[in-house]
């Protein structure tokens, strides 16, 4: 069986995120990174099936600058065989419908079973580029999946709604996308650490993609960021001493919040 994962290499939320003044996309390179959390889930789903399997194969996937080689590399060390690292300079600005052509003709150049995907990225939380994948790709979807079985040519998934739950199956090839309730990703060992320095990591470029540059990019793009503004700084906040009159003084301020 060949799975093939598709990860993204996000800017960390935890770190100072901001926009590039010049264009209003998001910065990448100035700041920390790291595998989208949303993005773990489908990488360990992937190592999960692969390990029940007789003959398994996964390939991590993913597309962009030259830092999102460190979300291939977290996902080698977590167990994954093999990396395809998609790079070219004109590739910046791309919306996810650029995203998702340039995915789907990596994945063509690929032998695949099953290709799993996060149910979005964590920064920008679109969720639409598997369904985009299996469109263009021509094969069946089964997304946001919260269990996920696969019995021989057939993927299962469990999709929990707000009012139900509903079992959705298909015949493989197929694009699966896992929400976080599968279970969370695994720690990378330190033996899965020394072994993803060999493990292969192929570098493509567009022209080997048969992708023509008008086709990706900020110019093609059917949405963009027009402005941008910093956030506020964080007010200091309001400390009252409690001389026996603090639960009123609570109850006074959250009246006045409209709390209460």
């Amino acid at each position: 069986m060949k799975i093939v994962v598709c990860v993204k290499h996000v800017p960390d939320a935890a770190a100072d995120r901001r926009f590039d003044d010049s264009d209003h996309t998001v910065d990448r390179t100035g700041v920390d990174g790291l595998l989208s959390e949303l993005d773990e889930y489908a990488v360990e789903q992937a190592l999960t099936i692969a390990e029940a399997a007789d003959d398994a194969e996964v390939t991590v996937l993913s597309v962009g600058p030259e830092k999102a080689a460190d979300a291939i590399r977290k996902a080698l060390q977590m167990g994954a065989d093999k990396g395809v690292h998609v790079s070219d300079d004109v590739i910046h600005g791309s919306d996810a419908i650029a995203t998702s052509l340039v995915l789907a003709k990596a994945i063509e150049k690929l032998d695949y079973d099953i290709v799993l995907c996060g149910m979005a990225s964590t920064d920008g939380e679109m969720g639409v580029v598997p369904a985009m994948l299996a469109e263009r790709l021509g094969i069946a979807q089964v997304t946001l999946g919260s269990e996920l079985a696969v019995e021989g040519s057939t993927v299962r998934i469990r999709r929990d709604g707000d009012v139900s739950t509903e079992t959705v199956e298909a015949s493989t090839p197929a694009v699966v996308s896992v929400t976080d309730q599968t279970p969370e990703a695994r720690y990378p060992s330190f033996k899965g650490i020394m072994a993803a320095k060999k493990k292969p990591v192929e570098s493509w470029t567009l022209a080997e993609l048969d992708v023509a540059p008008e086709q990706v990019g900020l110019a093609a793009a059917w949405s963009s960021v027009s402005a941008t503004q910093m956030r506020p700084p964080r007010t200091k906040g309001q400390i009252v001493p409690d001389e026996g009159e603090g639960g009123v003084k609570l109850v006074e301020f959250l009246a006045a919040q409209k709390f209460v």
